[in-house]
């Protein structure tokens, strides 16, 4: 993907944990995150995003905060759900790698150097494969399976496990502008930019207390998602060939239905004005219209958007240029072309 900086930076490491009311892991969390990366030698933060807990979980950060030095609290004024917390930490990050985990404990701390050392062979995003689950089949497996398998075939991500343990290049992680449910599909998004992935195997040991905020209903909204995500990779700048496509259809379909009214009418003498299918014909046609009619604005709305925000409909992942070659005039990459490695699609 190649569509960051080569500029140093201070701190290697941010590791970024959403947590609410996590009173009972939220000291042994920082106490290992903070050991393990202090044992690898590394720079480093943790970025700590209370989303507005209500129990103990604020006080235990306060004393924390007097003994660990990296430790970066944010606290949040009302609860805005794992994917806003998640956007809050990262963009408060200054890592050359943001790590995301969850703050249960269900990813260990431990593993933080494997996703991270994958991460600097080049790779812009690290997955962690969650091995030896034992939540219930139905109402975890099986929606994760299925959703994973949903995601892989709109967008074409090879990723098999869309959990919460990953790690990014942290220029890409602060430009992808992450909403509500999203930093489930950050492996897909990351992959739709034309970044490059790997995954390596994670360990997924069960909750130790308490219980996950995640049921069966939310595999609706993840699939809600993983449908949002797919037209935006698909048709964010030419939103009007969807909607085209099926005005189209719609208008062919209404089309062909009068045809043959007017074929019955004038050669078999029949009447079609009070009959069911002339009121589909005129109901698809209607339809094409306003198919097509929205189509015409998303595609207005589109430009009007990539203007106001200047997005470039590319992005370069690798420029060599000769010695009295002038560098290209895109303002990403004219202050170190010459020197950007690739980043390889793997």
């Amino acid at each position: 993907m190649n569509d960051y900086s080569d500029k140093p930076f201070d701190i290697e490491i941010s590791v970024v944990c959403p947590v609410n009311n996590e009173e009972q892991t939220i000291g042994e969390l920082c106490t290992r995150i903070d050991a393990t990366l202090r044992n690898d030698g590394c720079s480093y933060e943790i970025i700590i995003v209370d989303d507005a807990s209500d129990d103990s979980t604020p006080t235990i950060l306060d004393e924390l905060l007097g003994q660990i030095a990296c430790l970066k609290v944010l606290r949040l004024t009302r609860i805005n759900g794992q994917g806003i917390a998640i956007y809050a930490g990262v963009q408060n990050s200054v890592g050359k790698y943001v790590v995301i985990m969850d703050g249960d404990l269900q990813n260990l701390p431990e593993e933080i150097p494997l996703l991270v050392n994958k991460a600097r062979e080049g790779f812009d995003i690290v997955s962690g494969l969650r091995q030896h689950r034992t939540e219930s089949l139905l109402l975890k497996r099986v929606p994760s399976a299925i959703a994973n398998w949903l995601l892989r075939t709109t967008t074409g991500c090879p990723a098999k496990d869309m959990g919460g343990f990953k790690c990014l290049n942290g220029d890409i992680a602060r430009k992808i502008h992450m909403r509500s449910g999203h930093h489930r599909l950050l492996p897909a998004i990351v992959w739709g930019l034309g970044g490059s992935l790997a995954e390596i195997p994670v360990s997924f040991p069960p909750r130790k207390t308490g219980k996950s905020h995640y049921g069966i209903s939310r595999s609706f909204d993840v699939a809600c998602d993983i449908m949002q995500l797919w037209f935006k990779n698909s048709f964010k700048s030419r939103p009007l060939y969807l909607f085209g496509r099926i005005a189209f259809a719609l208008f062919f379909l209404g089309a062909v239905i009068i045809a043959y009214l007017l074929f019955e009418r004038f050669v078999m003498g029949i009447n079609m004005g009070t009959r069911p299918p002339f009121l589909f014909s005129i109901l698809f046609l209607l339809a094409s219209m306003g198919f097509m009619a929205t189509g015409f604005i998303l595609e207005q709305l589109s430009e009007t958007f990539c203007v106001v925000t200047q997005q470039k409909p590319y992005r370069v992942q690798q420029c060599k240029t000769g010695k009295s070659a002038q560098p290209p005039r895109d303002e990403a990459h004219s202050a170190g072309c010459a020197e950007s490695e690739q980043c390889p699609r793997h």
